[in-house]
């Protein structure tokens, strides 16, 4: 596709969005992942770990990208903007859904 990485293991990171190779697999319920973190993340949703805890209130979750989410909902921060209204979003996601 000709992207560039600048080390080999994002290559290889990479190359499995082409070729849907997903070598890590849940012992659990046997969900397979293109990546480790991934599974590991994922694996945290049948032990019920949550690692990350956002200081403020205390709430807690299984991805640190979660607690960024949730800071929003304490500092009203909403940086996803639509070009098109003007009308902003806490999460990139729920610009896309409007659009």
């Amino acid at each position: 596709c000709g992207k560039c990485f600048s080390q080999n293991s994002d290559v290889v990171k990479h190359r499995r969005t082409h070729t849907g190779e997903k070598p890590f697999e849940c012992f659990d319920c046997g969900k397979c992942f293109s990546q480790n973190s991934n599974l590991v993340s994922h694996q945290r949703t049948h032990t019920g770990e949550k690692p990350f805890e956002f200081p403020d209130c205390g709430k807690c979750f299984t991805q640190n990208s979660d607690v960024v989410k949730h800071r929003r909902t304490h500092t009203g921060e909403k940086p996803f903007g639509c070009f098109d209204c003007g009308k902003c979003f806490t999460q990139n996601s729920n610009l896309v859904s409007h659009q």
